[in-house]
């Protein structure tokens, strides 16, 4: 149908981006949860659609928020839904392999949000479903799924402010060992929030000290 709808909103979607899933808004329910109302500066990773930011700014009109993709097709449909939901003053779109079209004024961040690939690259699952029809690109990743989960962990670190958060949508066996990425570099505050399967599915952290910049 080339639609799906997310929280509040129509989202248009391809064979270009993944289909935006509930267990999804989790990651949004989360966020607004850890962050105060108030002006804050995010970045979502991997935007796909444009699903994740588009939410958060829809929710929180006060926010500032940094979308990236490095599909130049996964961006034109985030752009598209950009412009049909009309929140532009808040999203900004950039061309960008998670951090590298970042430049310094925009750090730091005060929160980092992404749904990365965290599928174990020869899972069987990437062959039923809807999964079949999604770009391979957004979903597998390493022979355990947790490269680019351990990669965002640790360069997170970075380009967040102090007190700043980081929040990771992962696969349903990989909560403790994200838990784990988390504590080794210096984040706290460390929580999995299940889904409405009782599924461990977002893991967040707050890191709180310069020390590990």
């Amino acid at each position: 149908m080339g639609r799906q709808g997310f929280r509040e909103l129509d989202l248009e979607v391809t064979a270009d981006v993944l289909i935006p899933r509930p267990e999804t808004e989790l990651v949004i329910e989360m966020t607004l949860e850890v962050l105060d109302a108030g002006p804050q500066r995010l970045a979502d990773l991997g935007t796909g659609s444009g699903a994740i930011a588009l939410a958060l700014a829809n929710a929180r009109p006060e926010w500032r928020l940094i979308a990236t993709d490095r599909s130049p097709a996964a961006l034109e449909v985030a752009r598209r839904n950009v412009s049909a939901t009309g929140l532009g003053s808040q999203v900004r779109l950039i061309e960008s392999d998670w951090y590298t079209g970042l430049d310094a004024s925009d750090m730091p961040l005060d929160t980092i949000v992404s749904n990365p690939p965290y599928v174990a690259a020869n899972d069987p699952h990437l062959e039923h479903g809807d999964i079949r029809f999604e770009p391979e690109i957004a979903l597998a990743s390493s022979p355990d799924g947790l490269w680019h989960l351990r990669a965002l962990v640790e360069s997170a670190r970075s380009k967040l402010s102090d007190d700043g958060w980081l929040l990771l949508e992962h696969g349903y066996d990989q909560a403790a060992a994200v838990r784990e990425l988390f504590r080794v570099n210096g984040y706290e505050n460390i929580e999995s929030r299940r889904d409405l399967a009782g599924i461990e599915r977002v893991t967040g952290g707050r890191l709180v000290t310069s020390e590990w910049k």
